[in-house]
């Protein structure tokens, strides 16, 4: 029997009242889906496969409601970003038309904040750079971009006392830190709408965050108590009240 949950809404809430499953299995399938280049049907016949038998439709609305709910939680869970601040703009297609995908990291390179636009010219820069003190609160020591003169431009009325460097190869930990949204772009087969891509990146980015510990960098035992640490954040921000 194929169940359809019909009573999930929309609310970014963390509630898993008058819902058929229990809430370990709605975390796990949001979790998949999140981490990994997963389709909700992929996400389905691996749900099948342990015996739980859940539409793909269900997951898909599983993911639309928990999932700002649980991102909200682990950013609001993190430590103190890094105070060097790495931006680069990336272009995607939706529909046919291209946009540009904003995006902050810091020296460790954990995302810091996205945003999607259609210009990429100073008045984009300004409103990024807007978002992003608003969502961390703080200023950073150093700004590291590329030679795009929109960022030079927007940091001379927002950010006048920050240091910025522009030296060639200094930004490539922000270029790299494209490459899971490329995967899941071309997992998905392009990105839907401008708010699809925003609100599931928005999720994804804090997702990555937590699991992204930087396995080559350390012996296996701290990789495994540092993925463990992981997986207890992930528990305490999707068990249900």
């Amino acid at each position: 029997m194929v169940y359809s949950n019909h009573r999930l809404s929309a609310r970014t809430t963390n509630s898993y009242k008058n819902h058929r499953f229990p809430s370990e299995i709605i975390a796990h399938a949001v979790w998949l889906y999140y981490r990994f280049s997963l389709s909700f049907r992929e996400v389905q016949e691996l749900l099948a496969e342990r015996g739980v038998i859940v539409s793909h439709e269900a997951i898909r609305l599983w993911c639309f409601k928990f999932g700002q709910a649980f991102a909200k939680k682990l950013r609001h869970r993190r430590g103190h970003p890094g105070d060097t601040w790495h931006l680069d703009e990336l272009f995607i297609r939706i529909r046919g038309e291209r946009y540009y995908l904003w995006r902050a990291v810091d020296q460790d390179g954990d995302t810091l904040d996205i945003l999607v636009q259609k210009r990429r010219n100073t008045g984009a820069a300004k409103r990024f750079f807007r978002k992003l003190l608003k969502g961390l609160q703080y200023v950073p020591n150093r700004l590291v971009t590329d030679k795009l003169r929109s960022y030079a431009a927007a940091k001379r009325t927002t950010l006048p006392s920050v240091h910025h460097c522009t030296r060639q190869y200094a930004n490539n930990r922000a270029e790299v830190s494209h490459q899971p949204t490329r995967q899941r772009e071309r997992h998905m087969r392009r990105f839907k709408s401008l708010s699809h891509v925003q609100r599931f990146l928005s999720v994804h980015s804090p997702i990555n965050n937590l699991f992204r510990v930087g396995r080559h960098l350390m012996r296996a035992a701290h990789y495994r108590l540092f993925r463990e640490q992981a997986f207890v954040a992930l528990r305490n921000v999707t068990t249900g009240p």
